[in-house]
């Protein structure tokens, strides 16, 4: 879940208040010029994340590029 989004100066000079957020178990867009660079994400979300990435190769599933960005939009609400 986004809790926030931030330009890359917002993030450097608020720091505290974006790990908060963080910390409270929701995400932080980090954006600069504009266009989003990064995400500040609460560690268990990281472990989940880099898991389900594996998904489909621990499946063997032979389409796995396709199959791992579609389950990954949609668990983490990923937008072009």
């Amino acid at each position: 879940m986004v809790g926030a989004t931030a330009t890359a100066t917002e993030m450097q000079n608020n720091f505290g208040r974006y790990l908060s957020i963080v910390m409270g178990g929701q995400e932080v867009i980090v954006t600069r010029n504009g266009k989003e660079v990064g995400r500040f994400i609460p560690n268990g979300v990281a472990v989940s994340y880099l898991t389900d990435s594996l998904t489909g190769i621990l499946k063997g599933r032979s389409d796995y590029e396709s199959e791992k960005e579609m389950a990954l939009r949609n668990k983490y609400e990923i937008a072009d």
